[in-house]
């Protein structure tokens, strides 16, 4: 009887600060639906498909209001115009990190991507030095990835143009790519540590999307000790860590103070240069996270991307005809791909971005969050105020993107069948939050893509119009449905 009364006295104040805080930031906030005590709006979103319940929820209050994920408060931006005025005019205001719980909770607010304030600016900005120092965006790294092509191109030459299911492999060459930067080191595809590492990733990036880690960042004081996948992405994430620290200590051991040689080496010898300052950001904490973020990040968008990417291929043989006709023009089958020739193969340049628009890869991009009162258009967003950005109706914009439903490079190409760029094209986000690993993802994507359609032929299994190219999840990611695929050399 007394745990009765206990819960009820804890639920009638949690019932009590919810109508106090609506109380409070009505007139402030953008329109919306009204939220019920505790479980907010919930039971008006399709856990299974938030984008298309905030697409019509934007028809009824427009491109700019406010839902309630459980008791918080969270302002939605619809459409280009309102994604632009807050990542890009106001960036600065739109730039902290909403929470995330399912990931708030192992990184504590550490690291690149779930970090806020100075903690975030000084991470990001030496990270983004390092990377570059690492030679992201130069020769150097195009000749890692050039190098990762074609052990990609062996490996798939080894199944014997056997149906197949291209997740791992496709995981493993992006997953090579940044071990090299931060481990100074590749591992052979069949390395054990490494078949463990991506089966991680993997399984991360579903679960990750699946409507019961929706719920977790909904209800995460309730969720949270309930069984669930979530316990497994939580094992998940603590075993990807302890590896990375065991690095870290191997790092530690043979260090060279005047002579870094990867992403390690660089954060442990600013860690030493700021041993004495008590304030530093720069702790072996946040290199773990940091590590993390960069490691999971650079491998899972990457991969994912491609997978998704060979299956639209497979359901448009006639895009893949031309793609391949344009690299027998240009490149020919006796040298690797290089980032010069992406310049003059301006169809096969809107294939790729056509591909990243048309699969959405990460629908509601990761939250902001406001870093002070903000005045937006005609509402006053307060401090602290999560901030969730449609991606998807940026990049499904009818007016700047005809039929966006359909898979069409002519989205990216001129009159002329010149490649044609858009500012709608925000794939990596925008403003001060955009994705560290942009340009090196576009490198990977062109030439991962194009070394495979210059060694092989892809073949489906069932006639390509039976090909179902619906996301088998779209949560904070959209996940490709599985198929087998048959790599047929050339």
């Amino acid at each position: 009887m007394d745990l009765f009364i206990v819960l009820v006295i804890c639920l009638s104040f949690l019932i009590f600060l919810f109508l106090w805080n609506q109380s409070y930031a009505k007139g402030k906030l953008p329109p919306g639906p009204t939220p019920l005590p505790i479980i907010g709006n919930i039971l008006q979103i399709n856990i299974k498909d938030v984008t298309k319940s905030l697409s019509k929820l934007a028809e009824v209050y427009g491109p700019v209001f406010t839902v309630y994920f459980g008791m918080k408060p969270t302002v939605v931006l619809y459409g280009y115009e309102a994604v632009k005025e807050a990542l890009i005019d106001q960036s600065e205001e739109f730039s902290g990190r909403g929470s995330l719980p399912i990931v708030d909770r192992i990184n504590q607010g550490l690291g690149i991507v779930f970090s806020s304030g100075e903690k975030w600016k000084q991470t990001r900005r030496f990270s983004l030095m390092v990377l570059r120092n690492m030679g992201m965006g130069k020769k150097t790294i195009e000749d890692r990835i050039q190098e990762e092509a074609l052990c990609l191109v062996e490996s798939l030459k080894k199944t014997n143009a056997s149906p197949c299911d291209p997740t791992f492999l496709l995981s493993c060459a992006p997953c090579n790519v940044i071990c090299s930067i931060i481990f100074r080191n590749r591992f052979e595809y069949s390395d054990e540590e490494f078949l463990t590492l991506i089966k991680y990733i993997n399984e991360n990036a579903r679960l990750a999307s699946t409507s019961w880690i929706e719920l977790y960042n909904a209800f995460p004081f309730l969720i949270h000790y309930l069984p669930g996948s979530h316990n497994t992405l939580f094992k998940n994430i603590i075993e990807q860590r302890k590896f990375i620290f065991e690095n870290i200590k191997k790092h530690q051991e043979f260090l060279d103070l005047s002579n870094p040689q990867d992403f390690i080496d660089y954060f442990l010898i600013k860690m030493e240069k700021e041993k004495h300052n008590k304030q530093s950001e720069f702790t072996m904490d946040n290199l773990i996270t940091t590590v993390w973020d960069v490691f999971t990040a650079g491998t899972e968008t990457t991969s994912m991307t491609l997978r998704y990417g060979l299956l639209l291929l497979l359901k448009h043989p006639e895009v893949t005809a031309k793609v391949q006709e344009e690299i027998d023009r240009v490149i020919g089958r006796h040298r690797s791909p290089c980032m010069q020739d992406r310049s003059r193969m301006p169809y096969t340049d809107a294939v790729v971005h056509e591909i990243q628009r048309y699969i959405d890869l990460v629908p509601g991009s990761m939250p902001h969050a406001t870093t002070q009162d903000v005045k937006f258009r005609e509402y006053i967003i307060p401090k602290g105020t999560a901030i969730v950005t449609s991606l998807t109706s940026v990049l499904y914009d009818g007016k700047e993107f005809p039929n966006p439903e359909q898979f069409d490079p002519g989205h990216f190409l001129d009159e002329s069948g010149n490649f044609k760029k858009s500012d709608y094209f925000m794939t990596f986000s925008a403003g001060k939050r955009v994705c560290v690993g942009e340009g090196l993802a576009r490198m990977e994507l062109f030439l991962f893509l194009v070394s495979i359609l210059q060694h092989f032929t892809l073949k489906s299994l069932v006639d390509p119009k039976d090909i179902d190219t619906t996301p088998a999840l779209k949560g904070l990611g959209s996940v490709a449905p599985f198929y087998e695929v048959r790599f047929i050399p050339v």
